[in-house]
């Protein structure tokens, strides 16, 4: 026998109005208040984003010194290749502190150098690391990232629904003819 009922109807909500009334914060009204406020303020976002599922990636290749510079560098040729780069100044990438302390050198060395094999010779960039509680755009993409990785993970797109308008691209790299190296 099939209900309409969710568990959001059934238990988060009930749960969500419990909290209210007894003055508690739960972990999802504030995500909710957050992508309330992204939502309203999408002009002029744009979120590109590069699926990869690491575990199907060859072995050899997950080592994070050469994953994430890898991945970040065709995320970025992706983007870059849609802007006509000589109007620009210079391109600018932001990176939350890499977590992992005994790697960090290596990847960030990888990652900052990433985009001179991908950006045309001449364009000036810098790759700044910072902490994502310092740097609302960091928040905003992370929020975006866990929106779309719930989606892609086939556990809730609720909050994907919310950032949809700003969602320019999502690119499964491991799908056959995607391009992708791996």
């Amino acid at each position: 026998m099939s209900h309409a009922y969710t568990e959001d109807q059934l238990i988060e909500q009930p749960a969500i109005g419990l909290f209210a009334a007894l003055g508690w914060t739960t972990v999802s009204a504030v995500r909710n208040r957050v992508f309330d406020i992204i939502e309203r303020n999408l002009a002029g976002v744009r979120v590109d984003s590069i699926i990869v599922e690491k575990q199907k990636v060859d072995a050899a290749l997950r080592g994070e010194e050469q994953f994430y510079p890898q991945v970040l560098g065709n995320l970025l040729r992706s983007i870059l290749a849609q802007h006509p780069l000589s109007e620009f100044k210079e391109v600018i990438v932001f990176t939350d502190n890499l977590p992992i302390q005994r790697k960090r050198s290596a990847i960030e060395k990888g990652v900052k150098t990433t985009p001179a094999a991908m950006l045309p010779a001449g364009v000036r960039y810098r790759v700044l690391h910072h902490a994502s509680k310092s740097n609302m755009d960091l928040q905003i993409a992370d929020y975006c990232t866990w929106a779309i990785y719930r989606k892609w993970a086939g556990q809730d797109a609720r909050s994907f629904e919310r950032i949809r308008e700003a969602v320019r691209s999502e690119w499964d790299v491991l799908k056959a003819g995607s391009g992708f190296p791996y």
